[in-house]
């Protein structure tokens, strides 16, 4: 027991929220270290465990969040943009540092603190004879190193060492999702094997010990990593998601009271609130990083009453909701920059994984494809999705909303001149058209998906990349910084490796490179243009905005 205490500094550091992004292992050598007095409770170590675990998935320290989801996911997901006309290399413009690609693989705040937290609930269920913390920790894991795997390809994954140590092999990222599904079904199978098992609401701040939405998150989970899959391998695909979907498996999310959500922030602030604020001179629509135009010229295009819970309005006379162009030269925006609409978060909101109007979606996506994932159709899990996220989001018009079958998206007017873009992003109406083609219904589906996964930025942006949806604006020419190994109508395909992996763990890393080459159904090397395993639909790069389906 004394061995386990000592390693609860690291959970304490984990939801912290003080550390940048230096040296990945500084925190496995703190010299400070709490004595048997101190914590003598098993429940009490194993609850600040689990909520060490959560802090993984998007990260309680800021500025962890804000490389990951304020300075990758959002932006390359089109939720988001960057409004520091200081940056001079950002990840929007294809040409970022080290220390901004580096975080998903190489922060303390992730992987070290995932890994030696898993190890303690590990050692802490095999102590107390319940296996269900063990179970629930498998599932955050997933959580956390999908976002990791997506971002990179091949990865460090079966084979870290329990100290979160990534010295060691890389895996294929296909062999990364067969243990990611394997992982999930096993987690899935305990926690309905042991129903009485509890875990105490203060070691669980996402579903407050409930089991049976554990594992209705577990397979939706499951139904997500499914459904990436398929261009990569529809059988693989079909297999996994009516896996997940099969009500024997203990069903899937379908109502907003099972979203998984991080309530972590009740009395400190959500890091996502404090990221996009950072730099904001005292106004409120943001600081560093602003609401995208993309997502703004959908919604003001389909009048969508959610803009009003997503953005903060501009400073801009008779432009209430205008965002700023992604992947333009920041020093063009001058004295404007924080003049656009911000991200209208709470400073003590919970953190969204996963909600049930992602998972109608999906279901969605899957009946096009002739998946058996329920008993609704393709149009009717759509519609429920829309329905579930303007519920989620307590505004009210949902009917009306999706019979609208004449809006389309608009045009990017930028009220400084500079970076408008002329052409409407889509042709893509909301109502349901039984007649449209496949390729059409699958346009609708992701474009009313990603708006209502607001702020989930990576799972956005694998979206984008898996099918071309939705149709995002293209770099602009000053804002193309890459040196022309970035397609401007496409954006990033993937970050690359941390620097330090090829000095570190070279051999291995050499490999990784060798291993996402062979993956890759487009392009090579270490780069933005190579594209991760999963993304192989025929013609995906063809899509853009103002393409014709």
């Amino acid at each position: 027991m004394r061995s386990l205490l000592n390693k609860f500094l690291i959970v304490s550091l984990a939801v912290a929220g003080t550390a940048c992004t230096g040296d990945y292992l500084d925190i496995n050598s703190n010299p400070y270290e709490p004595n048997g007095d101190e914590m003598q409770a098993d429940d009490y170590i194993l609850g600040s465990a689990m909520n060490g675990l959560a802090s993984c998935v998007v990260s309680s320290d800021v500025n962890t969040t804000q490389f990951t989801d304020c300075l990758l996911g959002g932006p390359a997901g089109g939720y988001l943009a960057t409004t520091n006309t200081g940056f001079n290399n950002t990840i929007e413009n294809f040409n970022a540092t080290d220390n901004w690609t580096n975080v998903f693989l190489k922060s303390d705040r992730i992987i070290p603190v995932l890994y030696t937290n898993l190890t303690l609930v590990e050692n802490l269920a095999t102590q107390l004879g319940n296996p269900v913390p063990l179970a629930i920790a498998k599932i955050i894991k997933v959580t956390s190193m999908s976002r990791v795997t997506d971002a990179y390809g091949p990865i460090p994954y079966s084979k870290i060492g329990a100290d979160g140590s990534v010295t060691t092999p890389y895996d294929a990222q296909e062999m990364v999702y067969d243990t990611m599904f394997v992982e999930l079904s096993d987690a899935v199978k305990t926690l309905q094997e042991n129903p009485e098992a509890a875990l105490s609401a203060t070691a669980d701040y996402v579903y407050s010990g409930d089991l049976t939405k554990w594992i209705k998150f577990a397979n939706s989970m499951k139904l997500r990593l499914a459904m990436r899959l398929l261009y990569a391998d529809r059988a693989k695909a079909q297999q996994w998601a009516e896996d997940a979907t099969n009500e024997a498996n203990g069903g899937v999310i379908e109502t907003n009271a099972d979203n998984a959500q991080w309530n972590y922030f009740g009395a400190t602030e959500n890091p996502l609130y404090t990221a996009t604020r950072y730099n904001n001179e005292g106004d409120e629509s943001g600081g560093d990083t602003h609401a995208a135009a993309d997502i703004i010229c959908y919604m003001n295009g389909y009048e969508d009453p959610r803009r009003s819970v997503y953005f903060v309005e501009s400073e801009f006379d008779d432009m209430p909701y205008v965002g700023v162009r992604r992947s333009i030269d920041l020093t063009s925006l001058g004295s404007y920059n924080h003049a656009y609409s911000g991200a209208r978060i709470g400073r003590n909101d919970p953190i969204m994984w996963m909600n049930a109007a992602e998972v109608a979606f999906l279901r969605a996506e899957a009946r096009l494809n002739n998946f058996n994932v329920g008993g609704g159709t393709a149009q009717s899990y759509y519609e429920d999705g829309i329905r579930l996220s303007f519920e989620q989001w307590g505004v009210s018009g949902a009917d009306t909303y999706m019979s609208n079958s004449t809006s389309t998206p608009t045009a990017y007017n930028d009220p400084t001149g500079t970076n408008s873009f002329a052409t409407p992003l889509s042709t893509i109406t909301v109502a349901w058209d039984e007649n449209a083609t496949t390729e059409v219904k699958l346009e609708r589906i992701i474009t009313q998906k990603w708006i209502a996964n607001w702020l989930l930025g990576n799972e956005a942006w694998a979206d984008h990349r898996r099918t071309g949806y939705p149709r995002l604006m293209p770099a602009t020419a000053a804002g193309n910084k890459s040196g022309g190994t970035v397609n401007s109508n496409v954006g990033i395909n993937r970050i690359p490796y941390p620097t330090d992996e090829f000095v570190s763990n070279k051999e291995n890393a050499d490999a990784a490179v060798g291993i996402l080459n062979g993956e890759s159904s487009q392009g090579s090397g270490d780069n933005y243009s190579t594209h991760v395993w999963w993304d192989k639909k025929p013609g995906r790069e063809n899509i853009y905005a103002g393409s014709s389906n």
